[in-house]
């Protein structure tokens, strides 16, 4: 048998702008680590592809991007940071969080501080969260490290900025150690208004701040379900054991998700009470609540004994 002939690069990029030609992610996976002189030719074709289309490739090149981490794309996110179209904007910053390069942090902050669409700047604060976290890692240079924050902290602070920018921010800037972050999340809390509750709960687990976990586990009680279902998350990341007999008390809650995640919690913490109760589980009347301790129990003990999985 004769090997299969992969189409040239050329025409693959010629080909993007046919709307009679389907789009296949065959082809779009020769896009992968264009050299210079390909990415020049993919711009110059690029600028002539509808609206619509230039959206379905874009996501179509991030899906592909997340199944097969060998493949990047990055060239194409990057040029795409600059696309007239809001959504196209939106998937390449998606795109691009595989990609830690510092240089990326100007874009980012531009795109935060001036884009036209507030989608693209609450993604671009999403997507800001990355760089605290190689900054709390000391991975990133301070003087990154201080604009990511000064970024953050300042989209957060500007009350005029719409409701679903400053919660990103808030949860983006959520692990830096910075006494103004800790002002932050304590601002949103106390609030009242129901969004930057939520937020200001998930900020305090990725916060990784233990002072936070009585208010927590008061959270832990909230007549809101998206509040206890973050505050759940939360305790998940604090992995203190003073949390479990609340989280198993929504083993039993009326909200599916509230107990998933209680669930989860437990299984991160995973003390002697923790186990115990996830073992029960196993009886449970509750399909949900069956199903999911039993796939917990399960990856415990292949993390346990991973052998034991490959029978």
């Amino acid at each position: 048998m004769e090997p299969t002939m992969s189409m040239p690069i050329e025409e693959i990029i010629a080909e993007l702008g046919d709307d009679d030609k389907p789009i296949l992610s065959s082809k779009l996976s020769e896009l992968s680590n264009l050299d210079s002189t390909a990415l020049e030719l993919f711009i110059d074709s690029w600028a002539t592809i509808e609206t619509e289309r230039r959206r379905q490739i874009v996501v179509r090149l991030a899906e592909i991007a997340e199944d097969n981490v060998i493949l990047s794309f990055d060239g194409i996110f990057k040029y795409c940071l600059k696309d007239g179209d809001d959504e196209v904007r939106s998937t390449a910053i998606e795109g691009l969080w595989e990609n830690e390069e510092s240089s990326l942090i100007d874009p980012l902050i531009n795109m935060l501080e001036e884009d036209s669409s507030e989608k693209v700047q609450a993604v671009a604060a999403i997507a800001l969260g990355k760089f605290v976290n190689l900054g709390e890692d000391k991975k990133l240079h301070p003087n990154h490290m201080d604009k990511v924050h000064r970024a953050l902290l300042g989209a957060f602070g500007d009350k005029s900025r719409p409701l679903e920018i400053r919660r990103r921010a808030l949860e983006s800037i959520a692990p830096a150690s910075l006494p103004e972050v800790k002002t932050a999340i304590r601002e949103a809390h106390e609030s009242q208004n129901p969004r930057l509750v939520i937020s200001a709960v998930y900020a305090m687990g990725k916060s990784y701040d233990l002072s936070w976990l009585p208010l927590l586990i008061k959270e832990l009680d909230s007549p809101d379900a998206e509040v206890r279902y973050e505050a759940a998350g939360a305790c998940r990341e604090l992995e203190e054991e003073t949390a479990v007999p609340h989280l198993i008390r929504l083993v039993d809650d009326f909200d599916a998700d509230v107990q998933v995640a209680a669930l989860q919690a437990l299984a991160e913490i995973a003390n002697t009470q923790a186990q115990e109760c996830l073992k029960r589980c196993l009886e449970s009347e509750d399909e949900v609540v069956r199903q999911t301790a039993e796939e917990i129990l399960n990856e415990l003990q292949e993390r346990e004994d991973p052998l034991s999985f490959q029978m």
